[in-house]
């Protein structure tokens, strides 16, 4: 028969183990421009490894050129980026599980789902579509955000 001190000293030692080891091990994956205002492009979790996305503008292209009053642009160099910040966490695109797409007029709503089929292909992730007054650059049309699983089966 153990002893009730006996159990409560073996439950101590085990809680004090599991508060002393990290519970969650997290990367975060950071640039100049998200430094200076205080977001990383994305937070890495380990155990499926999932990546927090950050809202994703584009009023230019890679070039430089700009893409005011340009939704496909804005559309198409937004998953541009996203993919380059999931493809530095090691995975890509087709990881998003989740995305909130916020658009500044509610008539670019059926021309992104257009644009998404194109993009993503049949696996789309999980999405809300967000109308807003305005965007953080005034020129931006759409900013998505986002989740990802990378490694799930």
């Amino acid at each position: 028969m153990v002893s009730t001190a006996s159990s409560r000293a073996f439950i101590g030692l085990v809680a004090a183990a599991l508060l002393a080891a990290p519970l969650h091990a997290k990367e975060f994956l950071k640039g100049e421009r998200p430094q200076t205002r205080g977001y990383s492009q994305a937070v890495i979790t380990e155990g499926g490894k999932i990546v927090w996305l950050a809202g994703q503008l584009a009023v230019v292209d890679d070039s430089g050129k700009s893409l005011a009053g340009d939704l496909d642009g804005q559309v198409r160099q937004i998953f541009k980026l996203l993919n380059a910040t999931l493809e530095k966490a090691g995975g890509k695109l087709s990881d998003m599980v989740q995305m909130t797409v916020f658009i500044t007029d509610v008539r670019y709503g059926d021309r992104l789902t257009q644009l998404r089929r194109e993009i993503l292909g049949d696996n789309f992730p999980g999405s809300a579509l967000i109308t807003v007054t305005a965007l953080a650059i005034p020129e931006a049309k759409v900013e998505i955000q986002g989740y990802a699983v990378i490694g799930s089966k």
